[in-house]
């Protein structure tokens, strides 16, 4: 008896009774479920997690898709409009090259209608100089000669023919 004696063995019978009662309550029932539950909550927060990396990899799967896609339609309206450019390009040197073409056949056009002209001028001013000239040059015969024998002579002649 003398371990009814001793505190100890009283500490011990108490936690027996006191692990009995927490038994007999359902206390461990409701640890395991409370354990249950927040193990739910934690592969419920996996699932979600595992959810939205899924929806985040598809996302940037579509992001790369959409890329590339860009990337091409880029590569392809570079291309075009590379292909404008020089295309835009052989016309202007074309319509360039039209255009010199006209200027010089104006210019060409022109220069034979000034030509003309300047022949035209200097015919003109030839048969002036040349009908002064004559002018001066009879002028200077009919002032040095009073008559002319030639002229007095055909009107001799004339007036013996009317007779």
């Amino acid at each position: 008896m003398d371990i009814l004696l001793d505190a100890h063995f009283w500490v011990g019978v108490a936690l027996v009774i006191f692990t009995g009662i927490l038994v007999w309550a359902g206390v461990p029932r409701l640890a395991l479920r409370h354990l249950d539950a927040r193990a739910e909550k934690v592969r419920a927060q996996l699932d979600e997690a595992n959810r939205l990396r899924e929806e985040a990899q598809g996302l940037l799967a579509d992001i790369k898709a959409q890329r590339e896609q860009t990337e091409k339609l880029a590569a392809e309206v570079m291309a075009n409009a590379q292909a404008e450019a020089e295309r835009m390009q052989v016309e202007s040197r074309a319509r360039l090259a039209d255009q010199i073409e006209r200027r010089g056949q104006l210019a060409e056009r022109r220069i034979a209608t000034a030509e003309a002209q300047a022949a035209a001028e200097v015919k003109a001013a030839a048969a002036e100089l040349a009908a002064q000239m004559a002018e001066k040059v009879l002028s200077q015969r009919i002032a040095g000669v009073k008559t002319d024998p030639l002229v007095d002579q055909a009107i001799g002649q004339l007036g013996a023919k009317l007779q």
